[in-house]
């Protein structure tokens, strides 16, 4: 296989998709270890390279508000590798709040939260009492977090650098203990480096991984026009309560001119859910015999935001009528008001 300039070679010894499952020739039990399971190619790529020399292995991810953990249960089922979740909400917000390393392009700790990582999944591999966790990591794949320093850096911060093994780029770095104590064969592991996805491409081809996504984020922490939402509840409400962090997916949202916050579901899908969602002591509005969407309106609302979101909820109804019949239940009682549709060019600058 003939690499691209960019991309060290994948050494010729990578094993052959019929000697995946193979034992080891030594008596010595199997290594035993956690990989960072994302479901992107790389991360898949791990699992195949250490259980090709007879590791046992188990993916773990991460699940939070920020994170779409489908891709790595869809990796889990096809490479028939179990997959352990870890809650990691308390752990980002509190990253997302106080980022000692600060933040990349918008609202995203990198460093902190891959170290956070790993030393969550390092105590899990202690508990367990296996050998190592390791990564789908590539060197100076990302110019930003996969440069050597950022790799050490992040493997440091985690207190685990010592059981972190990254076997797609092994070979360019320094032997962990793992390694060292031959509990895992550095020699098989693999010296990839860059951005090119030459070298990858034809490992999953080796290894028969046809069900894998495109390079890409994932991370909503990435996105500006998320973020916006999340700096405005850590501005106003704070971090620490993790339904509000959930709902941050949900609907339109808006900052009312007195203070309150506004939700306002875009279809039949986020009106069910905001419904269910919806505090005691919270307002929830729905139209009455038209189409239109639900909405909620934060606890401790003055009566002019109420006002606002009743205009709002009434502006995205569907019906072409100047006023709107709505239901309103809240701290007051449940009641039906007639409602003037607010101009959403009024609404506008509330808009997060």
């Amino acid at each position: 296989m003939q690499a691209p300039t960019d991309a060290t070679p994948v050494p010729e010894r990578a094993p052959a998709p019929s000697t995946i499952n193979h034992q080891p020739s030594t008596t010595r039990a199997p290594a035993r270890g956690l990989v960072m399971l994302s479901g992107g190619l790389d991360s898949q790529l791990a699992v195949c390279v250490l259980r090709g020399q007879g590791c046992h292995v188990e993916g773990v991810v991460f699940d939070s508000p920020f994170f779409n953990i489908q891709a790595a249960h869809a990796a889990s089922r096809n490479l028939s590798v179990p997959l352990q979740v870890i809650d990691f909400t308390a752990d980002i917000s509190e990253l997302v709040a106080h980022p000692p390393h600060g933040f990349g392009g918008a609202m995203n700790p990198c460093i902190d939260c891959h170290a956070r990582m790993i030393r969550r999944a390092g105590e899990r591999m202690r508990e367990l009492g296996w050998d190592f966790v390791a990564t789908g990591e590539v060197l100076n794949q990302r110019p930003m977090s996969q440069n050597r320093r950022a790799l050490d850096l992040v493997a440091r911060e985690s207190g685990f650098a010592d059981c972190l093994i990254r076997p797609l780029s092994a070979q360019l770095l320094e032997p962990t203990r793992p390694e060292l104590d031959g509990r895992v064969d550095r020699s098989r592991l693999l010296k990839l480096s860059g951005r090119s996805r030459h070298d990858q491409t034809a490992l999953a081809a080796q290894y028969g991984l046809r069900d894998y996504p495109t390079p890409a984020g994932g991370c909503l922490l990435t996105e500006r026009q998320f973020c916006r939402k999340l700096q405005d509840l850590k501005d106003h409400e704070g971090l620490g309560n993790p339904f509000d962090l959930a709902r941050l997916r949900l609907g339109r949202h808006f900052r009312l001119p007195g203070g309150a916050k506004c939700i306002v579901g875009r279809n039949a899908v986020e009106n069910q859910q905001l419904a269910r969602q919806c505090r005691p002591d919270e307002t929830l509005i729905r139209p009455l015999a038209v189409p239109g969407p639900t909405v909620i309106l934060s606890a401790g609302a003055s009566a002019p935001d109420l006002a606002q979101a009743l205009g709002l909820a009434a502006g995205y109804c569907d019906a072409g009528l100047e006023t709107v019949r709505l239901r309103c239940a809240g701290s007051g009682g449940l009641r039906e008001v007639s409602v003037a549709r607010l101009p959403r060019e009024t609404a506008r600058p509330w808009l997060l």
